[in-house]
């Protein structure tokens, strides 16, 4: 039953927005915090390339504490957009296994926090071998002593993405070993291009999501409103009231007692000002 997953008193909203990691650990902490988050996403590297600068555990170990002093919630670090875990291409495969591996490597200097990945996409593979090639790549990388928790997102289902439906990510799940260091990451703009009425009938699509893969399993969510209509399989995000999701809708999602304690991540077509008006406005929306 979803019932058994509530949790007790709740108290303030965790919310914050995609940070620049260009400056460093430490600096995405403070920039958090000057926009009243008190969570943040960024790329482990670049996101449209695959190189990562050099570890700096000093940096990363400020970066622990200043969370652990100010009461953040677990923060995401977002793998790079060309790691393609399925890709027909045995080469890029290979890049996406040592990507993750050495992403997961440096994360253990700032422990507990979340690593999310978009699955890939099965290029004409079809979505069964997809799911076979992204599961064997979590087998390759994931060590039973780790403590970061890494997150398929969910996807719009664009093109030939793996991962457009639960009974997809579930599918994925399923054939990992240690899948008990695997959640869900749910982008509200993309489940709600893959079809999932999450305005017209939130409850329902908690329910299908908690029959087929386990609400404990949700991690963390994306904060995105759509430019398309529902099940548009396209992949557009708009900043928060700009969309066909809404206002009242997004929150509704920060809202709901199976949500509400999880951090959110706003991925909306903003500057840090743009970010923290939106932060502002859902937490002013935000029930106790």
């Amino acid at each position: 039953m979803l019932s058994c997953f509530l949790k007790g008193t709740v108290g303030m909203l965790h919310i914050g927005c995609h940070l620049s990691s260009s400056k460093g650990y430490a600096h995405m902490g403070k920039e958090a915090l000057s926009i009243g988050a008190d969570t943040f996403q960024f790329f482990t590297r670049n996101p449209r390339g695959g190189s990562a600068k050099p570890l700096n555990v000093a940096d990363m170990e400020n970066l622990r504490q200043m969370m652990e002093e100010h009461g953040f919630a677990k923060v995401i670090a977002h793998a790079p957009y060309t790691l393609n875990a399925c890709a027909a291409d045995e080469g890029l495969r290979a890049f996406a296994r040592n990507t993750m591996a050495d992403d997961l490597m440096r994360l253990e200097y700032i422990p507990g926090n979340y690593y999310n990945f978009h699955p890939g996409s099965h290029v004409k593979q079809g979505a069964e071998k997809g799911i076979e090639l992204i599961a064997e790549a979590l087998n390759a990388v994931l060590k039973p002593e780790q403590q970061t928790t890494v997150l398929l997102e969910t996807m719009a289902g664009k093109g030939t993405e793996v991962g457009r439906t639960f009974e997809e990510l579930r599918a994925i799940m399923d054939r990992v070993e240690l899948n008990d260091h695997l959640g869900i990451c749910m982008d509200t703009c993309h489940v709600w291009d893959g079809g999932y009425d999450i305005a017209g009938n939130l409850d329902a699509v908690l329910s299908e999501f908690d029959r087929l893969i386990g609400i404990d399993r949700l991690k963390a969510l994306h904060l995105n409103d759509s430019m398309n209509p529902l099940g548009a399989h396209k992949d557009r995000h708009a900043k928060i009231g700009e969309g066909h999701i809404g206002t009242e809708a997004l929150s509704a999602v920060t809202n709901h007692p199976l949500l509400k304690h999880l951090p959110f991540c706003l991925e909306t077509p903003n500057e840090l000002s743009g970010y923290a008006a939106e932060i502002a406005l859902m937490r002013s929306l935000y029930q106790d």
